[in-house]
């Protein structure tokens, strides 16, 4: 039976002019998940990053925990198909005021609890793209990016030997739309489950021919050990 680890990228720059980069914080969570990676000794044969630029410096600062023994025989791969959807055009979509970063600032400057406030807006953004009536403007559809994620897994799988270990790092909204595909989730709970989904977090899959199940979801363990408040990050 092989093992497929699913690895949410660390903290990107919320809040800055390039989203698609590691804050400090992002760089020491995905350091903290490689240096528990290392302790148990886990060997990985295949390595597998998005094409964004948040998925590459997670697996590179992982890695870089890791002994030669573990990783030094395996096989890297980009596949963009592990990419996030475009979370900024479906923000827009429902709330068009938001395309400039000003009226952003202002709103969550506005609000008693920012991140809440924000939250709530961006369900009602992700319910909009999600519920079919409003395909057509989006560049990326809900069922076309469900069918991507998929497809991404699903060559995963294609390429895999019976008892490979594979190590992907990927966004939360690709991890949440791979699990509804294995566990049978409703759309619904696709966008809940998005937004349960930490920073470094591993979901765990098991494969064999013709089947996948899930072992064990968001597990975020590596970064609560220390004890260290503030690790722990949804955005």
């Amino acid at each position: 039976m092989g093992q497929i680890y699913l690895v949410r990228h660390g903290q990107a720059s919320f809040g800055s002019s390039n989203y698609d980069q590691l804050s400090e914080l992002g760089i020491r969570q995905s350091r903290l998940l490689g240096q528990w990676f290392a302790k148990t000794g886990t060997r990985f044969d295949r390595i597998l990053t998005g094409a964004m630029q948040r998925h590459r410096q997670t697996a590179d600062a992982c890695i870089a925990e890791l002994s030669a023994e573990q990783v030094g025989a395996a096989e890297w791969l980009s596949d963009a198909d592990f990419n996030e959807y475009n979370h900024h055009e479906v923000l827009v979509r429902h709330r068009p005021d938001f395309a400039d970063p000003r009226q952003v600032k202002a709103f969550l400057a506005s609000q008693p609890n920012a991140k809440h406030a924000f939250q709530e807006i961006f369900q009602v953004a992700m319910g909009r793209w999600m519920e079919g009536e409003f395909d057509s403007e989006y560049g990326e559809p809900w069922p076309v990016f469900r069918q991507r994620c998929c497809g991404a897994l699903q060559r995963v799988l294609d390429g895999a030997g019976k008892s490979q270990n594979i190590l992907v790092f990927t966004s939360g909204g690709t991890i949440a739309t791979i699990c509804q595909q294995v566990l049978g989730l409703g759309d619904r709970q696709v966008a809940e489950l998005n937004w349960s989904l930490v920073n470094a977090a591993v979901t765990k899959l098991f494969y064999q021919p013709g089947r996948v199940t899930l072992s064990y979801l968001n597990n975020y363990a590596h970064l609560e050990w220390l004890g260290e408040p503030g690790t722990v990050t949804y955005r």
